[in-house]
């Protein structure tokens, strides 16, 4: 009796423990992770990042702020992929995988930035030492408030949407 008490006891913790777990699985993920990937000319070109919504916020000077190192997306690091070498802008990018970030400005032209550390959570251990290549990007105004964060590769160029701002990037 004593071991059938035993037993049931423990089925019963491990299904509370089974459906706890299905219940935190079940829950939405404010920024979820998203890829990117596409070919720019001959190169293949893989981003990942998370995709923050505005939810009714101010981002840009607000939540994102001007002239600050910014990860270009939620949690991790944007990551940045290119299995040959491409011109970013012009500049010369080696093929390899790079954290992407952006320093948002409130007039003028972004910095776009491919930093060498691949793997970084944010930009809290970000160093200027280890960018690869910086260049300068004009943003667009967007007809429409794009409510997630999201990345197109076209055939000439990749771009950040969010908000009422695409940031588009020249690729050669």
């Amino acid at each position: 009796m004593k071991n059938t008490i035993k037993s049931i006891a423990i089925l019963l913790v491990v299904i509370s423990v089974s459906f706890s777990a299905l219940a935190q699985e079940a829950k939405p993920v404010p920024s979820p992770p998203a890829t990117a990937t596409g070919k720019i000319k001959d190169a293949t070109i893989t981003i990942k990042y998370s995709s923050p919504a505005v939810k009714g916020r101010k981002i840009w000077g607000g939540l994102e702020k001007y002239d600050a190192v910014w990860r270009a997306g939620a949690n991790d690091a944007t990551t940045f992929e290119t299995d040959k070498d491409i011109m970013i802008e012009g500049k010369n990018l080696p093929a390899g995988k790079y954290s992407f970030f952006l320093i948002p400005k409130e007039s003028g032209k972004w910095t776009a930035i491919f930093n060498k550390e691949a793997k970084q959570w944010g930009a809290y251990k970000y160093q200027e030492a280890k960018d690869q290549l910086r260049v300068d990007v004009k943003t667009k105004a967007l007809k429409e408030t794009q409510e997630r964060l999201v990345y197109k590769i076209g055939k000439k160029d990749f771009s950040l949407e969010w908000d009422k701002i695409s940031v588009p990037v020249a690729v050669k």
